[in-house]
C-alpha cells in the first residue's frame, strides 16, 4: 500500500518529507509484532500513528486500547494495566482485569510513557521481554500476548540520565522509532490542514467556509504552533464560528492567536494591526523586547540620581528614594556631573563604587550588563533551579519549546 493511500485511508493531511517518512516507518512495522515507539511534541497526532499500525497488522480484528500513563494516579496505574486481586488494596472489593489482560490478542497503546512511575516500568519490562505479569496482591504468573505501541513527547534519555527511567526499558520501547514531526517543521503543510478543518466545519454545519488573504496565510505559516495540529484545528473551529467576513485578514487571524500561550514573561501589546506572529517570530525577540524596557528602567533612575546630586534636600524629602537607588547595585555606574556651586557628593569612575556621603551610608556599586545573551543564560538557569532540573516546567515558564531549551543548553554549556 502507497504512503498516498494511507492518507486517504486515515485522513492523514500534508505532504512534508518528514510526514511521508514517519508513515513509511508505521506501514513497515505495522506487519510485525516489534515495539514501537512514537515520538514527537503535544498535539502530533502521535495516537493517529498508533491506530494505522494497529489497523494494518495482523491484529486489527482484535482489541485495540489506548492507555496516558500520565493520567492515571501512581497509586493505581499498576491495577489498572495489570489488574488486582479482592483485598489487596483498600477499595479493592473485587478481582479486577488489568488491560493486559483484557486486550490479550490486541494492541495497548501506552501514551506519555515518560510519566509512568519506576517500579510499574519493571513490571512492564517483563511483560515486554517474557509475556508474564502478575496481578496486584497476588503471586500467580500469567501470560499475556499484546503488542506494545508507547508515545512520549519527553527526551527518554535525558530521563534515563536523570533516574527517571530505566535505560532497559528504553532500548526495549524503541525498537522501531517513528519521530513525527512538530507543525513548525511542516510548514508547507500548514494551509492545507487549515483548509482541511475549515472546510469540514463548514461541511458539518451547512455553512461558508471561511478563506485566507496572501497576509493572513503568511501569518498563519510563520506563527509557531506551540500546540501543533490540535491548536490549528481549534483555531480554524473559532475562526469558523466567530469571523463576521469569511474573507479573513492577517489583522483578524491575529485576534486568534495567542503566541506562547504558556509564556510568563512580559509582552508588549501589538501596535498598528501588527501581527503577534510577526512581533515574536522566536522567543529571542521576547527577550530583546524585555532587557529593553529594563534598560529604560535603568535610564530613568539614572536621572532621578542626578535630580538629586543637584538638589540633595530631595533625598532628605522623600527617603523611598534612597531605597531606589539601592536597587542599582546590578546596573551600569556613571559619573555625574555636579551643578555649578554645589559640593560634590559622588565622584565615581567605572572602576569605582559610587558612594553616597551623610543621608545614604551604603557603599552603591552600579555594574550593568545587558548582553543578550548572558540575560538568556540567566533566564534559563534561574527557570531550571525553580522547577529543580524538570526541562519540561522551566521550558513552559521560559515560553520556550522544550526541544528549544535542550538546544540552548547545549550551547551555553549549562550543567543541570
Amino acid at each position: 500500500m502507497d504512503i498516498q493511500s494511507i492518507k486517504n485511508r486515515f485522513g492523514i493531511i500534508g505532504n512534508s518529507p518528514a510526514l511521508n517518512y514517519a508513515l513509511q516507518v508505521a506501514v513497515q512495522v505495522a506487519a510485525t509484532d516489534l515495539t514501537v515507539l512514537i515520538m514527537g511534541e503535544s498535539g502530533v497526532g502521535k495516537e493517529a500513528f498508533s491506530g494505522i499500525i494497529h489497523a494494518l497488522s495482523s491484529r486489527k480484528h482484535n482489541a485495540f486500547i489506548a492507555v496516558n500513563c500520565g493520567a492515571i494516579p501512581e497509586g493505581t496505574i499498576d491495577s489498572e494495566l495489570f489488574g488486582h486481586e479482592k483485598g489487596s488494596f483498600t477499595g479493592a472489593v473485587d478481582a479486577r482485569k488489568g488491560y493486559f489482560e483484557t486486550v490479550n490478542g490486541g494492541t495497548i497503546f501506552l501514551d506519555e510513557i515518560g510519566e509512568m512511575p519506576l517500579g510499574t516500568q519493571a513490571r512492564l519490562l517483563r511483560v515486554l521481554e517474557a509475556g508474564e505479569y502478575i496481578r496486584v496482591g497476588s503471586s500467580k504468573t500469567q501470560k499475556t500476548d499484546v503488542r506494545v505501541i508507547a508515545a512520549t513527547n519527553k527526551d527518554l534519555l535525558q530521563l534515563v540520565q536523570q533516574g527517571k527511567f530505566r535505560e532497559d526499558l528504553y532500548y526495549r520501547l524503541s525498537t522501531v522509532p517513528i519521530r513525527v514531526p512538530a507543525l513548525h517543521d511542516r510548514t508547507e503543510d500548514i494551509h492545507l490542514l487549515f483548509r482541511k478543518f475549515t472546510a469540514d466545519f463548514a461541511d458539518k454545519y451547512k455553512t461558508s467556509s471561511v478563506q485566507l488573504d496572501d497576509e493572513a496565510k503568511n501569518l498563519l505559516i510563520t506563527y509557531p504552533w506551540p500546540g501543533n495540529v490540535r491548536e490549528l484545528k481549534n483555531i480554524a473551529e473559532q475562526i469558523s464560528v466567530l469571523a463576521q467576513d469569511k474573507l479573513i485578514t492577517a489583522r483578524e487571524l491575529s485576534k486568534y492567536l495567542q503566541p506562547y500561550s504558556s509564556n510568563r514573561l512580559p509582552v508588549l501589546a501589538h501596535q498598528n494591526g501588527s501581527a503577534p506572529g510577526q512581533d515574536f517570530a522566536n522567543e529571542r525577540e521576547i527577550l530583546y523586547k524585555l532587557f529593553f524596557d529594563m534598560k529604560k528602567d535603568v535610564t530613568e533612575l539614572k536621572r532621578m540620581f542626578l535630580d538629586v546630586l543637584q538638589n540633595p534636600s530631595l533625598a532628605t524629602q522623600n527617603p523611598a528614594f534612597i531605597n531606589e537607588l539601592k536597587e542599582l547595585k546590578n546596573h551600569e555606574s556613571f559619573a555625574p556631573v555636579p551643578a555649578v556651586g554645589v559640593q560634590p557628593v559622588l565622584q565615581p569612575t567605572h572602576h569605582q563604587p559610587m558612594i553616597l556621603d551623610n543621608d545614604i551610608h551604603d557603599h552603591v556599586e552600579v555594574e550593568e550588563s545587558l548582553n543578550i545573551m548572558d540575560k538568556e543564560k540567566e533566564l534559563i538557569i534561574k527557570a531550571l533551579k525553580k522547577h529543580r532540573g524538570k526541562r519540561k516546567d522551566a521550558a513552559l515558564d521560559l515560553g520556550i519549546s522544550e526541544r528549544t531549551l535542550y538546544r540552548k543548553l547545549k550551547e551555553y554549556d549549562i550543567e543541570e
